[in-house]
């Protein structure tokens, strides 16, 4: 199903470019342009031939990872894409693994303490951090460990201290998401008969939650984290612009902005690819987790 959902997005992204207003070749040669000119470059740059015929190459080209050249700089594509790429993926990695770290141990914890003051609290967090776009979250984080206490620098990417905002404002609403995941994965997987079965064995506790039940609550747990993660990429569009981190998002806001639908077409297949990819990561995953999925393998 990759390469059917990869062409969707294509057709998708490229026909929103394609019928927006403007025209852009004039938008390249600037207002003073003679109708000459302009026409000369649309017919250089194929924005003369009909819809379908301009889909069609643009298809042919991105699977030869040719996104053509960039109508503002005029350099490659993929090019300015593949460089600004490693830190968007770096940014919604860190965000993913704070999601986790923090997702999971609350989740269990609030199963196995149900309608306790601490699950009431954990669940509470939980909506409140869906809740709050990741955007306002960064610009509140930028009020008071910035311009308040002084602790934590507003922009950059060079050095750890500079990650550390970033990650929080966008991982803070996936972390929310395992959270509660986990909770109703765990809650399902302890009431079930081999549970009590272990702990009528004299199992411990312990041995209980992390082999038995976590083991099968973590199917669901894992695909909520792989679209997370996908959801982190296009989130990390607004985070970058905020924190202003050279990432692809920030690149995409700034062509979007001087209409290079080219680098806005490159960047969106780019997180399309990467999010497919995730996606079928975690349908592998699956295999190693639950012997049931594994056995159908064999």
């Amino acid at each position: 199903m990759l390469i059917p959902v990869l062409l969707g997005v294509m057709l998708l992204i490229f026909t929103l470019g394609h019928f927006m207003p403007g025209d852009p070749a004039r938008n390249i040669l600037g207002l003073d342009a003679t109708p000459e000119a302009i026409e000369a470059l649309r017919l250089q740059m194929g924005l003369d031939d009909p819809f379908l015929l301009q889909y069609f190459n643009f298809v042919i080209n991105a699977f030869q990872l040719d996104f053509g050249q960039s109508w503002l700089t005029g350099r490659d594509v993929f090019v300015e894409i593949f460089a600004r790429f490693p830190t968007t993926m770096q940014l919604a990695g860190m965000g993913i693994v704070f999601a986790l770290f923090m997702g999971i141990p609350l989740g269990i914890l609030s199963a196995t303490k149900q309608y306790s003051i601490f699950d009431f609290g954990a669940t509470f967090i939980g909506l409140l951090g869906v809740s709050i776009p990741n955007f306002w979250l960064g610009l509140m984080m930028i009020m008071l460990f910035t311009v308040n206490l002084g602790w934590l620098p507003a922009t950059g990417w060079t050095e750890p201290i500079n990650w550390i905002m970033p990650t929080l404002a966008i991982g803070t609403g996936s972390a929310a998401t395992i959270m509660r995941m986990t909770r109703s994965s765990m809650l399902e997987c302890i009431r079930q008969d081999y549970v009590r079965t272990a702990r009528a064995k004299g199992q411990k506790e312990r041995i209980v939650i992390f082999r038995h039940a976590l083991k099968n609550a973590l199917i669901p747990v894992t695909t909520t984290a792989g679209l997370s993660f996908g959801f982190l990429l296009g989130g990390a569009v607004l985070t970058e612009t905020i924190f202003a981190v050279p990432g692809l998002g920030r690149e995409m806001v700034s062509a979007i902005m001087n209409r290079d639908f080219p680098i806005v077409r490159g960047g969106v297949v780019l997180i399309a690819v990467s999010f497919t990819v995730v996606n079928l990561g975690v349908d592998i995953l699956y295999a190693f987790l639950d012997p049931r999925i594994r056995s159908q393998y064999r």
